[in-house]
């Protein structure tokens, strides 16, 4: 793995009919806010070749939103990414990167945020830049870092979405 990319699921309703957290589904601002960042990010040439995606329902239909922007990226959902802390997000990322240039990993807070931080402070990413992802890594965000043949991570972008009320 080349690239990795950290993409938080959509803005999710508050319920689902199940009235199971599993079972939340996207709110229509999470499916255009989705859709856009994925757009975003094929515009400036951020595609991957895998995509790991939480078996969640508002996970599902975040990569399902972007997923048109990403033309033969394979997809796989991956059962543990459901709530994971960010030392399994970077665990599962790492597995499955092995010969894929571009990984990108749809999956939740506080773990995806977590390993965000983490990652931008072992890339020497600036203070302010560190600041802001652990004030904030709303839905629909992506963290992009480059990773180095040692695995060393280097910052190449932090995306927040625009307001798609």
């Amino acid at each position: 793995m080349h690239r990795l990319i950290l993409f938080r699921h959509g803005r999710a309703l508050p319920e689902s009919e199940s009235g199971d957290d599993f079972d939340r589904r996207l709110a229509p601002r999470g499916q255009r806010e989705s859709a856009a960042m994925g757009e975003s990010l094929a515009d400036l040439g951020l595609k991957p070749d895998l995509a790991l995606v939480s078996p969640s329902a508002r996970t599902r239909e975040t990569w399902a939103a972007a997923e048109p922007a990403f033309p033969g990226a394979q997809v796989r959902f991956d059962d543990d990414l459901y709530h994971a802390d960010s030392g399994s997000i970077r665990q599962a990322a790492e597995s499955a990167g092995r010969g894929h240039g571009t990984v990108m990993v749809v999956a939740h807070n506080p773990g995806l945020q977590e390993l965000a931080v983490r990652l931008l402070m072992e890339g020497g990413a600036p203070p302010s830049l560190v600041a802001r992802a652990q004030r904030d890594f709303p839905p629909a965000a992506a963290a992009v870092f480059i990773i180095d043949n040692a695995g060393k991570p280097a910052f190449d972008g932090l995306f927040f979405p625009e307001r798609q009320d």
